[in-house]
């Protein structure tokens, strides 16, 4: 896409874009879309054409050739890592004669990270990068004949703007932990009902009685044991939930290599051998759950350090949020609250653009009905903190 202004170019590899400059417009806030990370899947080979992941990077530029705007973008082959499910939608397209795949998919793979996804050099104005990426994209999409573009876990801001612009608009729901400047764990706790504060001391005493202890990790704390360990742990969650783990083990080597002051890396031991562990990225303001595993069965392990650890590390470090990655209802009780996630849909053939608008408008309705009544009905915090 071209006009007197800007230029749209279309990348098959975030190396071909300026580390420098594509920071630039991410901003520093969110690691998952630092340029580090997204090369990162690229060159372990777990993002690449083989693997349904044909990486399509958006690059916005002025006319002198700068970078003003850039979104991380994917030729799809099918639905899988993206965690905002449309299979429902494929399988209707194609039985009515179309076909669905590749799309285009702008996204940070394999995370259900909410944060950005139009990334805006500051200086630019938002709605105009937005603007022009969305037009690109769709454009784009146009010309290669693609069924739809798909934008998920984008900010609500965008939502907004996106769906302005003709975009199907779509919401879905997650449960963030918020820190209202609590100084200990004790202290959250004082703000949960009498029921639940026991329940979690009890869940946090009965995580570790069998003689576990638990290393929080960080920078060159990690080493390539601590690696090896949490990709045991992953391989074993990753294998019986998805059948095929989307990570390697390459990945994790280059994750340390490269963005080790940004990870927390929480690890459960017994009888001096590692048997379980989380992996988090660490924010600006916010700390992200992403993995979990483990080799041995222990009765709330899992809740110990995937979510009381986090919250932990959370108020220790002054950060005002832990999101905890996808689904999870069983979060609740445990002090995360829900919260809406985001999307926007570009659907190319018109009659089918009609029938997912006439969807997502029943589906946004539900899932506003849905956190309204688990907020009024199951928070876990007493009622004069509401």
């Amino acid at each position: 896409m071209s006009d007197a202004a800007v230029t749209l170019r279309v990348h098959g590899a975030i190396a071909e874009i300026d580390s420098a400059d594509w920071d630039a417009c991410a901003g520093a806030d969110n690691p998952f879309l630092a340029h580090t990370f997204l090369e990162a899947l690229e060159a372990s080979g777990c993002v690449r054409p083989e693997t349904g992941w044909a990486p399509r990077h958006l690059a916005l530029e002025d006319d002198e050739g700068n970078l003003i705007a850039c979104a991380p973008a994917y030729l799809k082959g099918h639905s899988q890592g993206e965690y905002v499910f449309d299979h429902g939608w494929a399988q209707a397209y194609e039985r009515a004669g179309g076909r669905y795949y590749p799309k285009l998919q702008v996204c940070v793979p394999f995370t259900p990270v909410p944060g950005p996804r139009f990334l805006v050099r500051p200086g630019i104005a938002p709605e105009a990068g937005i603007g022009g990426l969305i037009a690109g994209a769709s454009e784009y999409a146009r010309r290669e004949e693609l069924s739809s573009v798909h934008v998920t876990f984008c900010t609500e801001a965008e939502w907004e703007c996106a769906g302005k612009a003709g975009l199907l608009q779509r919401t879905g729901e997650q449960f963030h932990f918020e820190n209202r400047g609590y100084g200990s764990f004790e202290d959250f706790l004082a703000e949960l009902t009498s029921r639940k504060r026991k329940d979690l001391r009890k869940e946090r005493a009965a995580a570790i009685e069998n003689e576990i202890s638990i290393d929080v990790l960080s920078g060159s704390e990690i080493e390539e044991r601590h690696w090896d360990a949490m990709f045991r742990f992953y391989m074993d969650t990753g294998g019986r939930k998805w059948g095929r783990p989307y990570l390697n083990r390459r990945f994790f080597s280059l994750l340390g290599e490269r963005m080790a002051d940004r990870v927390v890396l929480v690890l459960a031991r017994r009888d001096g051998r590692y048997i379980a562990g989380a992996l988090n990225l660490k924010g600006s303001d916010t700390l992200y759950g992403r993995y979990w595993g483990c080799i041995e069965e222990h009765r709330f392990l899992h809740f110990e350090l995937c979510y009381y650890q986090a919250i932990d590390y959370a108020i220790a470090h002054r950060l005002a949020r832990v999101e905890a990655g996808a689904q999870g209802p069983h979060k609740l009780a445990r002090g995360y609250l829900p919260r809406p996630t985001y999307s926007v849909h570009w659907v190319r053939d018109a009659g089918f653009h009609r029938a997912v608008e006439n969807f997502l408008m029943q589906e946004r309705a539900q899932v506003a009905r849905e956190i309204e009544y688990l907020e009024e009905h199951h928070s876990p915090f007493r009622h004069e903190q509401d």
